[in-house]
């Protein structure tokens, strides 16, 4: 089977893309073909949700495996068929490709083709130009905070008042008390 998927986004109006991709290959392989089609670049911290109708966020398929509990189920990208939990048509999906902002791609399952299959994910349409991948001015922002109505680089703080313990003296580091721990004593008696 052929999944047609359709993306779009929320903040460029023009913006559309179709991605064909075969129904048993991984998200990962959705993943890699989103990020083709829109020319990001890989590395980022990348996740897919599962959706109700409402656009609410059920199940969450991450790129690295995030989760340990054995309670819970979790799903890799690189482990999870994608048939495995998409199977109607128009259900929908979130791509969340910006942690840091919280901003993400809405994908809806336009069209299921039985009886045909292809090798490799491919964007079959393509409308627009993609959202940039980051929004640098809230980067920048943590990185450069504002003071005196100016961006100031971090380095223009010192080091005291940056973080934010003017009281704090390095020599308690040395402090004679520490030295006679052991790391062989019993941690409970201290």
């Amino acid at each position: 089977m052929i999944y047609k998927f359709i993306l779009v986004s929320d903040e460029e109006a023009d913006f559309m893309r179709e991605i064909s991709i075969s129904s048993e290959a991984s998200f990962l392989e959705l993943h890699e073909a989103i990020l083709d089609s829109v020319n990001y670049e890989g590395g980022a911290i990348t996740s897919f949700f599962t959706c109700s109708d409402d656009w609410e966020k059920e199940q969450e398929i991450t790129l690295i495996e995030m989760d340990t509990d054995s309670d819970v189920d979790s799903y890799v990208m690189s482990e999870t068929p994608i048939s495995e939990l998409v199977t109607d048509e128009h259900q929908k999906l979130l791509y969340v490709f910006d942690f840091l902002s919280d901003r993400a791609f809405f994908i809806e399952l336009k069209e299921i083709v039985f009886g045909q299959d292809i090798d490799a994910a491919e964007c079959t349409a393509s409308l627009g130009d993609a959202p940039e991948q980051y929004k640098l001015e809230e980067v920048e922002d943590i990185f450069e905070p504002k003071a005196k109505g100016k961006k100031a680089a971090i380095s223009e703080f010192d080091d005291e008042n940056f973080y934010g313990d003017e009281g704090f003296n390095e020599d308690e580091f040395d402090d004679e008390s520490f030295s006679d721990l052991s790391f062989d004593d019993d941690i409970n008696s201290y």
